[in-house]
């Protein structure tokens, strides 16, 4: 019985995004759709000693393109997001050790399209969590048209019978194409998480999950909510 979630790349996530890539045997990028500004495909909070801030990949306000097209348009922007995250996490507990894979990834690689960005942050976290469901691209697959259509037919061309969705997605999905498809579809919970120890003042949830791994490390595993097989 394999379940699946399709899901647009975000910019280091919060950690509810990967509980639902780990609640799932394969997560499907969804980078086909459209880019959305002002949205979390491109930026993220974290926490500092002046209050929340967003880090901002810079990538124009252009919508009419897919996110797998948008491109990066500034050379020195990683130098500065590892500058801030550095100067806002340098006390963390776990700063270190999240240091040794992470920092690479804004001082030595060279993005320039925001879906590849996106993605290695995701595969690089997901490693560190021992998070090992297969990540693929929504192109890998022959996309339809319709928008529960499309969604249907990636789950049968998978070979999914069972479609974990966000919440959000409550107000479009018709369950009923999905019953008569023969794919389950369930929901993502992402209430009642416990809070994890924090720096900067009062604990915020909806933090990027790098909040979470500096000051827990591999602790961060006791708070998320997916207790998954691939998690060891």
């Amino acid at each position: 019985m394999k379940k699946v979630a399709i899901l647009q790349s975000n910019y280091i996530p919060w950690k509810g995004y990967f509980d639902m890539i780990a609640a799932v045997d394969e997560f499907i990028l969804y980078d086909d759709m459209q880019f959305t500004k002002n949205d979390w495909r491109n930026r993220n909070l974290i926490k500092t000693s002046n209050g929340l801030l967003w880090l901002s990949v810079p990538v124009g306000i252009d919508i009419n393109r897919r996110i797998r097209d948008v491109q990066i348009n500034e050379k020195n922007w990683q130098v500065k997001h590892w500058k801030t995250l550095k100067s806002n996490y340098a006390k963390a507990p776990f700063f270190s050790e999240i240091a040794e894979w992470l920092e690479p990834l804004y001082q030595i690689e060279n993005f320039d399209n925001l879906h590849i960005l996106n993605r290695t942050m995701i595969e690089n976290i997901c490693k560190y969590l021992n998070i090992k469901t297969i990540i693929k691209n929504s192109w890998d697959y022959n996309l339809g048209e319709g928008k529960n259509e499309r969604l249907i037919d990636l789950c049968k061309q998978s070979g999914a019978t069972k479609y974990l969705s966000g919440p959000a997605a409550k107000s479009y999905l018709d369950e009923s194409l999905f019953h008569e498809a023969g794919i389950e579809l369930l929901w993502q919970d992402y209430s009642n998480y416990p809070q994890y120890p924090q720096l900067w003042g009062d604990y915020v949830h909806g933090v990027s999950i790098l909040d979470m791994l500096f000051n827990c490390g591999k602790d961060s595993l006791t708070y998320m909510k997916t207790n998954h097989k691939t998690i060891a």
